[in-house]
């Protein structure tokens, strides 16, 4: 009798885009008067608009053009958000910048010399990471960026006696916990309070509070898996990959065995640049306003400087034709999760052409009229969640849902920068395990954790995390 395999994500996401079709059928489509928020720069609803329109049910031929058309979907009202792909052809030109550095040894030789010196402390490197990947979460919504790190982390868990989950777990959440705790991210935060029509600094002392309790309930959740995983490798959620995972991670020419390569002066130079990569992104990204086409043009410079550098030692030297071979080699590992982040985006695309999401949202603003101050903030960061999964864009959902649901807050008696927290902190929470969320389907493929294993992992943390922030806002409303 054969044994039940969980679908891949490709395959989940295409259920989806099914589902969300069938319900366009169901769901009254409706939409609300839109005109211009100079704040947010975008046409936003305006409340009490909402009507029922002509309906445009989806069909056959929709489901199957909805991933192509989420490649192209520059994201929902005008956000800020990249078409998938933008991010797609990014996430290529990672696979190839990593997969030249891999070729010079730089990477593991750097591996070697950072085991060398926490022999006995691997355990470590899960808080540091977690905390500088909160860092970007928490100001400037790191997210996609995210993908270019899975390659370069995972094989340092490996070789520390790991496995690839724990090297997920590390910038899936760290980042995700991170956002979700947003105190001046532009994304979320700086969007949502100016939906709501205040500054975004009003009530940062709550966002910091669960910044930090979810953080570090983060961190001890992964911290206690690692060390059962390295205690006994068989407990592993991914032990069955175990050494599949470890050929794929540590797959350089030079490293096929069990001895790493020497840490050279030009591996150490290589290894510089490579740092300065990352570096440079995130200068970009913060102060320069760069996005997804000058991050790939960054990797694809980069690419050519590490291949000329490497010229100057004979054992990380490659021929022009080697170097192309190696480059797209790179770029063609990473096939799977560019085609991925398109069918993601395609439940959203069937979504809003079917014009059922303002009658959601038109739902959702009904359900919390007339509550108490603790039931109406729960119920808010409940109606998120669900939007959430819909919208995972957290732009695109803060100027969909703030012009509407931040005026109710007054009716409530709570401040309109609670449900600023109570949206933002939904988002990220959902954003931990959505599958309609490309940076978590790419991430999962890159480090090769099918979604179901992820789910059996992150689920009990997101439940507990769940509470803890209904705990918070809860004790936000009394005090307002």
């Amino acid at each position: 009798m054969s044994k039940f395999r969980f679908p891949t994500a490709f395959t989940i996401l295409f259920v989806l885009i099914a589902v969300v079709a069938v319900l366009t059928w169901i769901i009254p489509a409706g939409a609300y008067d839109r005109q211009m928020n100079e704040a947010l720069g975008v046409e936003a609803p305006v409340p009490g608009t909402y009507q029922q329109v002509e309906p445009n049910p989806q069909g056959i031929t929709d489901v199957i053009l909805a991933p192509i058309a989420g490649m192209y979907d520059p994201g929902l009202l005008g956000s800020s958000s990249s078409a998938a792909i933008d991010v797609a052809f990014f996430v290529l030109i990672i696979g190839g910048f990593l997969m030249v550095v891999t070729r010079t040894g730089a990477i593991d030789a750097g591996i070697g010399a950072l085991l060398a010196r926490l022999r006995g402390r691997e355990h470590l490197m899960i808080p540091i990471l977690m905390l500088a990947f909160a860092f970007g979460g928490t100001t400037y919504g790191m997210a996609e960026e995210t993908l270019a790190f899975y390659a370069l982390i995972i094989p340092v868990f490996i070789r520390a006696g790991y496995d690839s989950l724990t090297g997920v777990a590390v910038i899936m959440l760290g980042a995700g916990i991170g956002t979700l705790g947003s105190t001046f991210n532009a994304f979320a935060t700086v969007v949502a309070s100016q939906g709501a029509g205040i500054a975004f600094t009003q009530g940062i002392v709550l966002r910091l509070v669960i910044l930090a309790v979810c953080l570090a309930v983060g961190i001890v959740y992964v911290l206690r898996y690692a060390k059962k995983v390295k205690a006994t490798p068989e407990a592993s959620l991914v032990a069955d990959m175990a050494e599949e995972n470890r050929s794929h991670f540590l797959k350089s020419a030079e490293t096929e065995g069990e001895t790493l390569p020497e840490l050279t002066p030009i591996r150490a130079t290589i290894l510089a640049l490579f740092g300065l990569t990352f570096v440079v992104m995130i200068v970009g990204v913060v102060g320069l306003d760069w996005w997804m086409g000058e991050m790939a043009g960054l990797f694809l410079a980069m690419s050519v400087v590490v291949w000329i550098v490497a010229k100057f030692d004979a054992a990380t030297a490659m021929d022009e034709k080697t170097f192309v071979d190696t480059f797209v080699d790179g770029a063609r590992d990473l096939l799977g999760v560019a085609l991925i982040i398109g069918v993601a985006r395609g439940v959203v695309v069937i979504m809003d052409a079917g014009l059922i999401t303002d009658t959601i949202l038109q739902s959702a603003e009904g359900a919390v009229s007339g509550l108490s101050e603790m039931l109406f903030i729960n119920a808010m960061f409940g109606i998120q969640i669900l939007m959430s999964f819909l919208v995972p864009s957290s732009s695109g959902l803060a100027t969909l849902t703030m012009p509407i649901m931040a005026p109710m807050a007054d009716f409530a008696g709570v401040g309109r920068d609670l449900v600023v927290t109570a949206y933002q902190s939904a988002n990220g929470l959902v954003n931990l395990f959505n599958p309609t969320f490309a940076v978590v389907m790419g991430g999962l493929a890159i480090g090769r954790v099918s979604f179901d294993r992820w789910l059996r992992f992150v689920l009990p943390l997101v439940i507990g995390l769940a509470l803890l922030i209904m705990v918070l806002l809860s004790i936000g409303a009394i005090l307002s």
